[in-house]
């Protein structure tokens, strides 16, 4: 019985692995944004609330020759350089990361976006960070972002994130702190979807928004990560974890049928 108990432990380990597949580099461990929509435009004079489909391909503000110059993936050596060790890590997980939109004013709108169908799993999770410069605008002026995640099926938007750096911080909420003209997040903002009956087998668009301020004089970008079926752990490589854990399940299957063959042995011997 507990042989087979293993057995069944090691086949849904092998199972959840194979479950990731639907999300194509969520956690931009292949160094790059493959499998992501990315693009970039010119914000100039629009005014919050942004449109992120207009900033991609097709878009109305989208630049092709500016696409994927604004944005950039993040390895674990990089320090944001407005804030230093005040924003703490860029990267939630594994060795990689990708921030939405540079680190300098100018007046440009960046967007990441990814779609996965038919999903099956029991969750959504992505972590994200922020930093949102003040110029003393007013809300509909100032550098902003824009998370959200809308179930394609039935077109209801699940998650939504719309913080932007207005004068006195009414455009934020206490998970960002400030530091002189910065509102930023310090933590690493977790987001989690439970898939219910009702959500099961359903298409899923998750798009993310960083904006300087209109016109041009303050930045705004958001760094994101692990977008995936379960949540890995801060710190750490999910994939080698996530062997690890079948390497012990595969040791302690044989452990148990070592154990079991030396039971054998002795009532053979004591017959």
């Amino acid at each position: 019985m507990k042989l087979r108990y293993l057995a069944l432990a090691g086949s849904a380990l092998l199972y959840s692995g194979a479950a990731h597949a639907q999300f194509v580099n969520g956690g931009f461990e292949a160094g790059d944004s493959s499998g992501w929509t990315v693009g970039t435009g010119y914000r100039g004079g629009v005014l919050n609330p942004l449109s992120p489909s207009n900033y991609l391909p097709g878009g109305g503000a989208y630049n092709a020759g500016l696409s994927g110059t604004h944005s950039s993936i993040i390895n674990t050596s990089y320090v944001d350089p407005n804030l230093g060790a005040l924003l703490g890590t860029t990267v939630y997980s594994g060795n990689y990361s990708w921030r939405v939109e540079d680190t300098t004013s100018g007046g440009y709108a960046s967007v990441i976006q990814q779609r996965v169908n038919n999903y099956t799993d029991a969750n959504i999770f992505f972590a994200w960070k922020a930093v949102l410069e003040n110029g003393g605008h007013t809300n509909d002026q100032s550098a902003t972002m824009v998370i959200t995640l809308r179930d394609l099926t039935t077109n209801t938007e699940l998650i939504r994130r719309d913080y932007n750096a207005g004068a006195g911080g009414g455009g934020v909420d206490p998970r960002f702190s400030s530091s002189g003209n910065l509102f930023y997040t310090p933590q690493w903002q977790i987001e989690q979807l439970a898939i219910g009956p009702n959500l099961q087998g359903h298409d899923f668009l998750l798009t993310i928004l960083g904006a300087d301020c209109s016109p041009t004089g303050h930045t705004g970008y958001v760094y994101l990560d692990g977008f995936g079926a379960v949540t890995p752990p801060a710190g750490g490589v999910p994939e080698p974890a996530t062997w690890a854990m079948m390497i012990m399940g595969f040791g302690l299957m044989g452990g148990a049928i070592r154990r079991q063959r030396a039971a054998v042995r002795f009532s053979t011997a004591t017959a």
